[in-house]
């Protein structure tokens, strides 16, 4: 079992010389079941790698609980624990080839030298190292330096893997590619595993749930689609997704006895009828301050039934991606982007119009930052 219970966790650094004290993790409550892929994720400084390093004893609790398989690990040192950590920086020793690499912590540990060989060679079949185990890091391309750092932690058999942005140091196509690797060991394993990154693609592509962090605070916590679909505040929804989600801020206003949402611009504003279930919402807030959000996706080049409303803007960058092209389009008080399905670039100061498909928008209060239901 490889479960983890994080109760009212916080991490306050005390004041240090003309630095004041810095209230980095907010009294954090998750729960991650045994097997689990979660992934802690957010921009620098939201606190996700503080989290790790205390679920880790690499830091020291200010506050709350950490518990691994129901066992409370506050006071216990990280060897003892049940945990293996990979780190941004692989960490290898350079006078020492892969083999000794990975069986180093076995060694220490005064493990028997079939067992040590019996794990070695079990994680290298599984990472694809058997062939190399005899070469020193020098040697190695940066992915297979990643594969013998994670390797060093399978040796260990622990309870739960912690990852703290292991593929930051590598270019975007052995990213991928290690990401995959990661996911596909995940499957073969099924142990627990915590994972750490400020990619929110990363994030999406290889979690079984995703907790979004910002300031040290959980944000919300569900699986990919569900924070894609239905987020439950502003960070979350201009956060996950790329191109981010549109975000107008405006009024709900009530004009020849139709609902509108009036974008807030000196001029040019964006005027968009509502209707179903999103003027439903909307109606509860008539006159407040509200932020409309719409996915690129959900902006079309053609009408498509009445669930979808005009929008007449002109572009101001166009990227084409081969398949579909990215049109930034200029409204009254910001810009909005249409992922089209189409190949065609379109030029600069083109007037262009677009449809909004109203089913899929979502309402947030402007004060509070939260959806409206």
């Amino acid at each position: 079992m490889g479960s983890v219970s994080i109760q009212s966790l916080d991490k306050i650094y005390p004041a240090a010389g003309k630095n004041p004290a810095f209230h980095a993790v907010k009294g954090i409550d998750l729960e991650i079941q045994d097997g689990e892929f979660m992934v802690l994720v957010g921009p620098s400084g939201c606190g996700k790698s503080t989290t790790l390093r205390m679920i880790a004893g690499l830091e020291d609790i200010s506050g709350g609980t950490i518990s691994i398989d129901r066992s409370t690990v506050n006071d216990l040192l990280p060897k003892d624990r049940g945990i293996a950590m990979v780190f941004q920086n692989y960490a290898l020793y350079p006078h020492m080839n892969l083999f000794e690499n990975m069986a180093f912590g076995l060694k220490l540990a005064r493990t028997p030298k079939e067992e040590v060989m019996r794990r070695v060679t079990d994680a290298a079949r599984i990472l694809g190292l058997e062939q190399i185990l005899d070469r020193k890091p020098a040697a190695l391309s940066g992915g297979q330096r990643q594969r013998v750092a994670v390797g060093r932690a399978i040796v260990r058999d622990p309870k739960v893997f912690l990852f703290d942005e292991p593929l930051s140091n590598l270019d975007a196509k052995m990213r991928v590619s290690m990401r995959s690797e990661i996911s596909k060991l995940h499957s073969r394993l099924k142990t627990t595993m915590i994972y750490v990154t400020h990619d929110q693609v990363e994030a999406m592509t290889m979690g079984d749930r995703i907790c979004v962090m910002k300031d040290g605070r959980i944000m919300q916590v569900a699986d990919p689609l569900t924070l894609y679909h239905q987020p439950e505040n502003l960070f979350v929804a201009s956060f996950i997704g790329s191109p981010p989600m549109n975000l107008l801020r405006g009024r709900v206003e009530r004009r020849e006895g139709r609902l509108v949402f009036v974008e807030a611009a000196e001029s040019d504003a964006v005027f968009v009828p509502l209707a179903g279930a999103l003027a439903q919402r909307a109606e509860k807030n008539l006159g407040h301050e509200v932020v409309l959000g719409l996915r690129p996706e959900a902006i079309y080049d053609e009408a498509r039934g009445a669930d979808t409303t005009p929008l007449r803007a002109r572009v101001e960058l166009s990227e084409l991606m081969g398949s579909e092209t990215n049109v930034y389009l200029k409204t009254g008080a910001g810009t909005v982007i249409a992922r089209l399905h189409t190949e065609r670039r379109f030029a600069v100061g083109e007037e262009l119009v677009v449809y909004l498909a109203l089913a899929k928008a979502h309402l947030f209060d402007a004060k509070t930052e939260r959806v409206i239901r």
